[in-house]
């Protein structure tokens, strides 16, 4: 890879509730931390960031989704920081969301998000669960992978489609498409 590559593992994995609705989750904040830690709280909609493979940054920087939900529909602010280590407070109107992309500042970077949520009486951690067994049954997890590879195009899913093509299970070298889930290589 040329260029900088960030990797948010080392930051400071940082949860703070802020008052009834509002969360700061740091960047370096594995998803599922933020969506047990939540549906504790009784947040939601945040049990769908459980389905969710990696860390709030990664989520911010992509509008990561799961099971219909979407990181940028609860962020009211973020924290970034620029090529001069200058740190910036950004509201989510500074920014352009859309499905599995996200445009604002040029060179920053996500430190963090202040989230939004609502009250959720029946939010509980069998909603977790149920989530990441329908995730176990569709997804190979126990191999290695970069998750999804492929956006999904409007009205119809990648996996479906590279599967119809006849590509599920293909091989070249030491890489596969899976046979559980031709989205996944």
């Amino acid at each position: 890879i040329r260029g900088a590559v960030i990797a948010t593992g080392g930051l400071p994995r940082e949860l703070e509730r802020i008052d009834e609705r509002r969360v700061h989750a740091s960047a370096g904040l594995a998803c599922m931390l933020l969506a047990k830690r939540c549906v504790r709280w009784q947040l939601g909609p945040a049990a769908f960031f459980a389905g969710i493979p990696g860390t709030v940054g990664g989520a911010l920087a992509m509008n990561a989704g799961a099971f219909g939900g979407e990181t940028w529909a609860n962020v009211e602010s973020v924290r970034t920081v620029d090529r001069s280590g200058e740190l910036h407070h950004r509201p989510r109107a500074e920014f352009e969301i859309d499905y599995r992309s996200v445009r604002g500042p040029a060179s920053e970077w996500f430190l963090g998000a202040t989230f939004r949520f609502e009250y959720d009486a029946s939010s509980s951690m069998d909603a977790i669960k149920e989530l990441l067994a329908r995730r176990n049954a569709a997804q190979p997890l126990g191999t290695p992978s970069c998750g999804s590879v492929f956006r999904n195009p409007p009205g119809d899913f990648a996996g479906r489609l590279i599967e119809q093509a006849g590509q599920k299970g293909r091989r070249r070298g030491g890489a596969m498409v899976s046979d559980k889930h031709a989205n996944f290589i």
